[in-house]
């Protein structure tokens, strides 16, 4: 059974590192956040793009959400798009990454089972919270620990949820071939310049 039909990209964040706002990024003529959304949507019914300035999305034909509870970082873009996704299980990235792979994804989407909160990659112990999926049903959780918590990272959320997590490994990765890529972020310029030099190289994007 397909528990997730749903991808959300989150387009916020203060992209200080960057120079300018990274949601606007565009590669080879392609505006990055749409490219990744046009790339999802043979994997998915639904894609919603999670963003701080709603305004500039009036071009396109995804859902357009924003931040309920404000100033809390990337926890604050996975509690809305849980709570606006029309999924019982919701796959998330970053507008930043620029990768995507396929098998990844179908890997993951056609292994959830619904006893579980969530399904992460993870490599020498440290968890990745993105190119991950999410039960919907979270968004109450992660609510109440925005709320309540000093420290509002995604990290620290997935501690506290912990004994209901799937975490895929470096032997997962290389017994499917995955691409390690995925969770490339293009936080500055000099990743935004290492990432077209390797593509110029490849011809892979």
């Amino acid at each position: 059974m397909n528990l997730c039909k749903s991808a959300v990209i989150l387009a916020g964040g203060k992209s200080s590192r960057m120079k300018f706002d990274k949601q606007f990024l565009v590669i080879y003529e392609k505006r990055l956040v749409y490219d990744l959304a046009n790339k999802l949507k043979k994997h998915f019914n639904e894609i919603i793009i999670v963003t701080n300035k709603p305004e500039f999305y009036n071009d396109c034909d995804y859902k357009i959400v924003s931040d309920e509870i404000k100033d809390c970082g990337p926890l604050s873009g996975i509690h809305i798009g849980l709570k606006s996704a029309n999924s019982e299980y919701v796959y998330f990235l970053a507008c930043d990454m620029p990768n995507i792979d396929d098998n990844y994804i179908k890997f993951l989407k056609y292994n959830v089972s619904e006893e579980n909160d969530a399904y992460i990659s993870k490599f020498d112990n440290f968890a990745e919270p993105f190119h991950a999926i999410y039960k919907k049903s979270l968004f109450n959780d992660i609510e109440k620990f925005l709320l309540e918590s000093d420290k509002k990272s995604i990290i620290r959320f997935l501690e506290s949820k912990n004994k209901n997590i799937v975490y895929l490994n470096k032997d997962d990765f290389n017994k499917n071939n995955f691409n390690k890529n995925i969770f490339i972020n293009l936080n500055n310029q000099q990743d935004l310049h290492n990432f077209i030099k390797e593509v110029e190289i490849n011809g892979d994007y």
